[in-house]
C-alpha cells in the first residue's frame, strides 16, 4: 500500500460500460480486426496470385505459339517438330485437305497440352513460394495482434511472485484485449489493497495479542517468585503459567502460518543440512528427556529461500518426530540429500501405527490423530500446517507416509 502522500491512479478505463449491453456498432473489436486483417491478406493474396497466373499464362502461349508446328513448302506441308506428324501418301500425291485439317488440330491440341503442363508446373512453383510467404507474413501480423496478451501473461507472472504493484497499463485501440487489461489492473488494484490491509492487520495483531500474553506470563512469574505464596496459589499459577505458554505458541503459530502462505521474495542460500542440525540441537534435551535417540546423515543440500522459515519446518518436524513417539528405545532418523534436482529433507520416527487415511488431516490447522485431537499437551495442532504452507511457499512441497512397523516418514523436497 502506498504511503497517504502518494496519490494512486487508477488505470484508464474503456470509453464504453463493459456492463452495458447495448455497445457501439463501430468499435474497433478484435473480431473486426481480425477479419479486416485475414480478409485482407486472403484480397491480396489472390490477387496476386491471379496476376501470377496470368503472366505464366501468357507465357506459356507465347512460348508455344511463337513457331507453327509445320510450314507450308511448294504446296506441302512439312511438320517442324517431332511431335506433330502429317500423313503422306505412299505415291507422293499431297493429301486431301480434310486430312490436312485433321493432322494440324492435332498438333494444336497437343501443342496446347504443352502449354497447360508448363502453366502447372509454374503456377505450383509460385503456389508454394506464395504460401511460404504467406505463412511468414500471418505468423508476423498474428505476433502483432497478439501481442498484447503476452504483456498480459508477462504482468501475471510477475503478479505471481507477490509484486501486486505492477500494473499491463495497455496502450492501444479500445478493444476486448485493453478492455481485458483494465479489469485485470482493477483486480490487481484490489488485491494489492487487500493484501496490504492483511499484512497491516497481521503486524497489529501480533502486537496487540502478544503484549497482554506477555504481560500476564510476567505477573504470574513474578507470583510464583515469592516463597510466602501459599501452595494453593502457587499450583494455580504454575497452570495459569502453562496455560499462558500454550496460548502464545498458538498466537505465535497463527501468525506464522498466515506470513508464510505468501510467496518468498527476498531468497538466500540455505543448507538443509545446517536447517536440520539446528532443529535437533533445538529438540535434543526434549529427546532425551524421553528416551529418543537421534539418527541419519545429513549431506549439504542447498537451497534459496528464507532460513527462519526452513529452519522452522525443521523444527516441527523433529519436534513432532520426537514428541508422537513410543513410550521406550524410539529413535528419529534426520536425513538432508539432493535427488532429481531437488533438495530433499526426510524425518521418519518410530512411533503409533498412523492409517493412511489420517495422513491428509494432519496437515489440518488444529487437527491431529483421533486420539489426540483434545486435551493434548504435545502442541497446538499447527505444526505441519506451518510446514506444508512454508514448503509451499518455497515452491516445495511436503508429503507424509506411514511407516511400516509405526510411526511416519515425512519428506520435504524444494527445488534448488
Amino acid at each position: 500500500m502506498a504511503p497517504n502522500n502518494t496519490i494512486l491512479h487508477a488505470p484508464p478505463k474503456p470509453h464504453w460500460d463493459p456492463r452495458d449491453p447495448v455497445r457501439p456498432l463501430l468499435r474497433p473489436t478484435i473480431r473486426i480486426r481480425l477479419t479486416l486483417l485475414y480478409g485482407g491478406m486472403f484480397l491480396i493474396a489472390g490477387i496476386i496470385l491471379l496476376a501470377i497466373i496470368y503472366l505464366f499464362t501468357a507465357q506459356a502461349v507465347r512460348d508455344t505459339t511463337a513457331t507453327l508446328p509445320f510450314k507450308v513448302v511448294s504446296g506441302t506441308v512439312t511438320p517442324t517438330t517431332d511431335w506433330c506428324e502429317l500423313p503422306q501418301k505412299s505415291t507422293g500425291e499431297p493429301f486431301t485437305g480434310e486430312q490436312l485439317n485433321n493432322a494440324v488440330s492435332m498438333c494444336l491440341r497437343h501443342q496446347s497440352d504443352l502449354a497447360l503442363d508448363d502453366l502447372l508446373r509454374r503456377s505450383l512453383f509460385a503456389l508454394l513460394g506464395l504460401s511460404i510467404i504467406a505463412f511468414a507474413f500471418g505468423y508476423a501480423m498474428a505476433g502483432r495482434v497478439l501481442s498484447p496478451l503476452g504483456r498480459i501473461t508477462r504482468t501475471a507472472r510477475q503478479v505471481a511472485g507477490t509484486d501486486l504493484s505492477r500494473r499491463i497499463e495497455l496502450d492501444g485501440p479500445d478493444d476486448e484485449l485493453k478492455e481485458l487489461a483494465d479489469t485485470f489492473d482493477e483486480m490487481l488494484e484490489r488485491l494489492e489493497r487487500a493484501f496490504s490491509a492483511q499484512q497491516r492487520f497481521v503486524g497489529n495483531a501480533s502486537h496487540e495479542l502478544r503484549t497482554p500474553l506477555a504481560i500476564n506470563r510476567t505477573l504470574l512469574e513474578v507470583t510464583l517468585s515469592d516463597p510466602a505464596a501459599p501452595v494453593e496459589l502457587q499450583q494455580l499459577g504454575k497452570t495459569l503459567l502453562a496455560t499462558n505458554e500454550r496460548s502464545e505458541q498458538l498466537v505465535e503459530g497463527l501468525l506464522l502460518l498466515a506470513r508464510s502462505d505468501n510467496a518468498i521474495v527476498e531468497r538466500k542460500p540455505v543448507d538443509l543440512a545446517e536447517v536440520a542440525s539446528r532443529a535437533m540441537d533445538q529438540a535434543r534435551s526434549e529427546a532425551e528427556a524421553k528416551g529418543v535417540e537421534f539418527r541419519g546423515e545429513r549431506a549439504p543440500a542447498v537451497v534459496q529461500g528464507n532460513g527462519v522459515l526452513l529452519e522452522r519446518i525443521a523444527l516441527n518436524l523433529v519436534q513432532n518426530a520426537v514428541r508422537y513417539n513410543v513410550p521406550a528405545d524410539g529413535w528419529v532418523e534426520v536425513v538432508t540429500s539432493v535427488q532429481g534436482g531437488q533438495a530433499v529433507l526426510e524425518v521418519s520416527n518410530t512411533g503409533p501405527v498412523v492409517p493412511a487415511y489420517e495422513i491428509d488431516n494432519l496437515f489440518e490447522p488444529f487437527r491431529r490423530l483421533r486420539q489426540e485431537r483434545t486435551g493434548s499437551d504435545k502442541g497446538v495442532g499447527l505444526g505441519l500446517s506451518i510446514a506444508r504452507s512454508v514448503a509451499r511457499a518455497h515452491g516445495g512441497r511436503i508429503i507424509a507416509e506411514p511407516r511400516e512397523g509405526g510411526g511416519l516418514v515425512m519428506r520435504v523436497t524444494l527445488p534448488i
